[in-house]
């Protein structure tokens, strides 16, 4: 196991395939095993970096998340390719991972080739998000099958990870902290949103929040997928796994 140091913490990371690197950032109570089953579609054509986000996984616990998480964790995946020593890196951030990805380009675009955004809200958070997130995780914690993934991605502490994750993205929805570190308008590095008309975990105008985006930005692009659920890289991963590819490789 792979692990480098952050603000006297330990983060995990772990390496597959060869080629060009390609960092795969996981969403909220999520961690990068959530990738496991994926992996196979992206390690033949890249050198795959998963990183499991401080306070997740088998990364270094974590008394509190900050609010502004998605910023904090950009910080962590510049730290992650600094300490790899790589030049140019893809990114494919999902769901919560979709911000950190942006937000480490607009942080550092000279690390960064191309990123993808996947199955994320955009610019804002809905007005009832915290009031929905909420209700969800604690629907989530008593249902089998969210139990199931928790406990996959974090270990038998899985609800103490949940519920710092819940505080943090409930103060920042409460507080309307800003999502992006900076302008989203001053992204230079080339960016695909994807999305899947059916993810009911996402805000429901997403077709005209996507289409925002990409006016707002210099070099953005957006894919939908007709069907499948939250995120779009799992519920569509072969037909993803091409699209991305293309994507990375123009």
């Amino acid at each position: 196991m792979s692990y480098f140091n952050y603000q006297s913490k330990k983060i995990f990371y772990k390496e597959a395939g060869w080629g060009k690197p390609l960092v795969m950032l996981h969403g909220d109570t999520a961690s990068s095993v959530m990738f496991k089953m994926l992996l196979p579609l992206y390690q033949k054509h890249f050198r795959v970096i998963l990183i499991d986000f401080l306070g997740n996984g088998q990364s270094d616990r974590v008394k509190k998340f900050p609010p502004d998480l998605w910023i904090s964790q950009a910080q962590q995946v510049i730290a992650l390719i600094e300490h790899l020593k790589i030049e140019k890196a893809n990114l494919i951030g999902t769901s919560g991972g979709a911000w950190v990805a942006v937000n480490t380009a607009l942080e550092r675009p000279d690390l960064i080739d191309k990123i993808i955004a996947d199955s994320f809200d955009g610019r804002t958070l809905n007005e009832d998000f915290a009031v929905n997130l909420l209700k969800e995780r604690e629907y989530a914690k008593h249902d089998p099958f969210a139990k199931q993934f928790y406990e996959w991605c974090q270990g038998k502490d899985w609800e103490t990870v949940v519920d710092l994750n819940t505080q943090a993205l409930t103060e920042c929805a409460e507080k309307k902290l800003p999502l992006f570190s900076k302008p989203l308008k001053s992204l230079r590095v080339p960016v695909l949103f994807t999305g899947s008309l059916e993810d009911t975990m996402c805000r429901k105008n997403m077709l005209e929040e996507y289409a925002e985006m990409k006016r707002i930005v210099k070099n953005g692009t957006i894919y939908f997928f007709n069907t499948g659920g939250h995120p779009a890289i799992a519920t569509n991963a072969e037909e993803f796994s091409e699209i991305a590819l293309k994507f990375l490789n123009s």
